[in-house]
């Protein structure tokens, strides 16, 4: 689940990353907005999700995707749009309008 947070003062947007699934013990967050360096996302038990956030600048597409238990590669059901990476697969990609 992607959900935006849009400032009026500021040229970002927060944008929290949700990842619900119960059958892994971690999740980490890579996208091309940090160098592609993971972020490990925190478990929250109420919603029994994995959660983090990040600020991103407004006009811009991000590429993304989630690692489940350092193993498996996942992507986000809720993205704008899914485009081709260069392992064969495809990309989570979130735009942040300006």
């Amino acid at each position: 689940m992607l959900t935006k947070k849009y400032f009026k003062t500021k040229d970002e947007a927060e944008v929290t990353f949700e990842f619900e699934r119960n059958d892994v013990k971690s999740v980490s967050l890579y996208g091309d907005f940090n160098d592609w360096q993971a972020i490990e996302m925190k478990f929250i038990k109420k919603s029994q999700s994995f959660k983090t956030k990040v600020r991103l600048p407004k006009g811009g597409t991000y590429h993304f995707r989630y690692l489940l238990d350092n193993t498996e590669w996942e992507n986000d059901h809720a993205a704008d749009q899914y485009l081709p990476n260069a392992f064969g697969s495809e990309n989570s990609v979130v735009t942040i309008t300006s």
